[in-house]
């Protein structure tokens, strides 16, 4: 029985991380893309004056 318990962290782990990573690409896109892309386009954009205003 040593083997099951040697055997069941990792497996949990592994359950776990492939799930996370599911959740990560399913949450990609959608229809809040084009509000999440706009926002980061205006982020960068008041950076870059910034930095050209100094």
């Amino acid at each position: 029985m040593n083997y099951v318990s040697a055997i069941v962290p990792p497996l949990v782990m592994a359950i776990g991380f492939g799930l996370l990573v599911r959740a990560i690409i399913r949450s990609q896109g959608g229809a809040q893309k084009g509000k999440e892309d706009a926002a980061a386009d205006a982020l960068a954009r008041s950076a870059a004056t910034a930095r050209t205003a100094e």
